[in-house]
Parts: C-alpha cells; structure tokens; sequence
C-alpha cells in the first residue's frame, strides 16, 4: 500500500479536476484522470475505445495507464493525487462485462486507504467533447463508486460542495 498516494473519485463534473488543479498549484504531485486522456487520443487518432463506443476497450486502457501511471510515481517522496486511477478503471471493466480484475487489482496495488469522492453536484455539471454522457449516468456512476470503495476496504470522505480551495485545505487536514 502506498499512504502517498491519494484518490479523488466520485461523480464525473464535481470537481475533481478543479481541485487537483489546485492541489498542483500548492506543489503537490498529480495525475490527471487516464479516461480523458484516453478519450483525448482516441478522438484524435479516429479510434474507437471510447465509452461512448467500446466500454471494455476503453476501461482496459484506462487500466493499463492507472498501472503505468502508479509505476511512473513510484519513487516520488510526497503525496501523489490521481484524478480517479486504477479501481474506477477496474470497476468500470468489470461493469463493461470485461475481465473481472477488480479484487484482485485493489489488492495489489493499494492507495491511501481515504478515498476522496466528489459528490452530484448538478449545479456545476456540464458536458463536454470528451463527457459525453449525462448526469443520470453521471449519478449512476457515483453510486456504484460508493459502494464499491468500501468494499474493497477504502473509508470514503464525501467532499464538501464548497470552492475549490476550500475543498483543498479539507483534503490536506483530512491527511
């Protein structure tokens, strides 16, 4: 297990990639959500693991780059924040119908055991090239994570609806 290395999850348009904006300006180490980066090189490239297209071929990249992403900050000596990472990737693979590798992928490649999670916030949601879905899907989603980090023995911290650096400092004096 890696105490340095922290997840921000929850709902997709909380937030999170705001506030580990944020977490980066107060020089911490971070890593941004591999499934826009995914999403990012498969609009430009004309390929098809998108969500929207082909789930499992999308979740099993965005598996593959939380473990190049977990392997690239290995030796960093400060908190890390990844923006989602490897257990919604897996969580998303198994829903996909994909390869069930959840338990087994949790258990090997521990975080923080806080799990921070952004909560439905449909007052700040939007769509975008790369968010396609709406925020019923949005909350579907959500859902699942909740129940899921828990299970896999994360304690998760419902962030507060509040600016982004507010939610900052909680993150920190939550640590």
């Amino acid at each position: 297990m890696s105490d340095r290395f922290i997840i921000l999850s929850g709902c997709s348009g909380g937030g999170k990639s705001t506030l580990l904006e944020a977490l980066h300006r107060r020089g911490h180490a971070v890593v941004e959500e591999p499934g826009r980066r995914i999403v990012q090189q498969e609009l430009a490239a004309g390929g098809t693991a998108l969500p929207w297209l082909d789930l499992a071929a999308f979740a099993r990249r965005a598996v593959e780059m939380a473990l190049a992403d977990r392997a690239a900050m290995k030796d960093h000596s400060g908190l890390v924040f990844f923006d989602r990472g490897l257990i919604d990737a897996a969580s998303a693979l198994q829903v996909a119908g994909g390869e069930p590798v959840l338990a087994t992928l949790a258990e090997t490649h521990r975080y923080n055991r806080q799990v921070f999670l952004t909560p439905p916030w449909p007052e700040i949601y939007e769509g975008d090239p790369e968010r396609r879905h709406g925020f019923e899907a949005a909350l579907a989603e959500y859902q699942r994570l909740e129940r899921t980090y828990p299970l896999l023995g994360y304690e998760t911290v419902i962030l507060p609806k509040a600016p982004v650096e507010a939610r900052a400092d909680f993150v920190l004096a939550r640590l």
